[in-house]
């Protein structure tokens, strides 16, 4: 499969550019162009996914029989790429791109028929219950009970790093139904409400300053047995197609196009595009290339297989370092001006003055919270594992 569009394709990205033109506000942009972490500010987010969902580009990569545009692999690229390049707001990926896949594959057909409307609608806000203290990347090891009462579960345990569970309404969560037998054979899928009784919401503030992240307790909380996804002790299958979705399928090339972008503008604005900085945007463009023709050859793979396998795990550790060095790039690009810690200023609809100028003030912040890019969605140490094991028969 290549890049490369055709006369169809580029009346697409013609269609694309205008509708961004007509709908994304400078007020959008500007959260886009200040986002940090894995979605742009909360408010900002909701209001592009309400925007795109009623002009029924919501969900690029769902099936039309769920509300997806029926766009071809090309088609979904372009969009992203336009996207990125006009700052637009990054959408939340819990809902669309991670349990409403995972609905859509293992969920019975009341749970498709009442979750994905709410999902493209923006109606439902997700947060994901994975990791636990100590059981992160071996989520194999994790502890969180749900013990059967009748047709409820009883849920104890913690989730943390659980991203916008402040804003969430909604959780799809691991937790162990059986303790015989191989660790992954104990898990179930299970999906609950975040106002239920029982449920804590603990803020995490990372070292950029953000408040994405939190941790959340769970204490003797009741959900339906009906919210199980796919059959009891069988999580683990569920979770690992989520997985290869969460690091395989999120328009990597899109967003890395996007980010690089953003740094070249800050490189010619300060003349150091060529001569200071040349050989490290050359390089970087090349990387940012090699994962999009990659990614690209894995979607095509995915549209005849309907699974990514190892190759999620190379894009994920490719992409998660190429962004990484875009933002240790632009640390560099504007020198001293990385130092002032600004978050009031760089607040989505914020007036404040910066210190320095407008296009630094989130420099420092993105390049502290990439650094969490290593471990999140599965440490860059298993990546690795997983590839020697299925790439290379290790």
């Amino acid at each position: 499969m290549h890049l490369e569009t055709q006369a169809g394709d580029r009346i697409f990205l013609e269609e694309v550019e205008d509708f961004l033109a007509d709908h994304l506000s400078a007020e959008l942009r500007q959260a886009g162009r200040r986002t940090m972490g894995i979605c742009s500010p909360h408010d900002a987010n909701q209001a592009w996914q309400k925007i795109l969902h009623a002009r029924g580009w919501a969900a690029p990569s769902w099936p039309v029989e769920h509300g997806g545009p029926g766009w071809t692999a090309t088609q979904r690229h372009l969009f992203a790429t336009a996207c990125h390049l006009a700052h637009a707001p990054l959408l939340a990926p819990m809902g669309l791109d991670m349990v409403g896949p995972v609905i859509m594959g293992h969920g019975s057909a009341e749970q498709k028929a009442f979750y994905l409307p709410r999902i493209l609608a923006a109606e439902d806000r997700w947060c994901q219950g994975y990791s636990e203290p100590g059981s992160g990347s071996d989520l194999s090891s994790l502890q969180t009970r749900a013990v059967a009462d009748g047709d409820d579960y009883i849920i104890n345990g913690t989730k943390i790093w659980t991203t916008y569970a402040q804003y969430a309404n909604r959780m799809f969560c691991l937790v162990r139904t059986a303790v015989e037998g191989k660790p992954q054979a104990g898990i179930s899928f299970v999906l609950l409400e975040m106002d239920s009784p029982g449920i804590t919401v603990e803020p995490i503030i990372s070292m950029s300053g953000n408040h994405d992240i939190n941790q959340v307790f769970l204490d003797d909380v009741r959900v339906p047995r009906s919210n199980l996804v796919g059959a009891e002790n069988d999580g683990w299958s569920v979770a690992k197609n989520l997985l290869e979705f969460e690091r395989g399928g999120r328009a990597w090339g899109a967003r890395l196009r996007g980010a690089f972008a953003g740094l070249r503008e800050l490189a010619e604005a300060r003349g150091l595009a060529r001569e200071i900085f040349g050989r490290r945007l050359a390089a970087l463009e090349v990387k940012i290339r090699a994962v999009e023709i990659t990614e690209q050859r894995v979607i095509a793979e995915l549209q005849h297989t309907g699974s990514m396998g190892s190759a999620s795990s190379l894009l994920k550790l490719t992409a998660g370092d190429a962004l990484q060095a875009i933002t240790e790039c632009s640390v560099e690009v504007i020198g001293v001006h990385a130092a002032p810690h600004q978050p009031e200023a760089r607040a989505w609809g914020s007036n404040l003055a910066p210190i320095g100028r407008a296009d630094e003030l989130v420099v420092m912040g993105s390049y502290l919270d990439l650094r969490a890019r290593s471990i999140a969605g599965g440490s860059n140490e298993v990546q690795r594992n997983i590839m020697a094991k299925l790439v290379l028969g290790m």
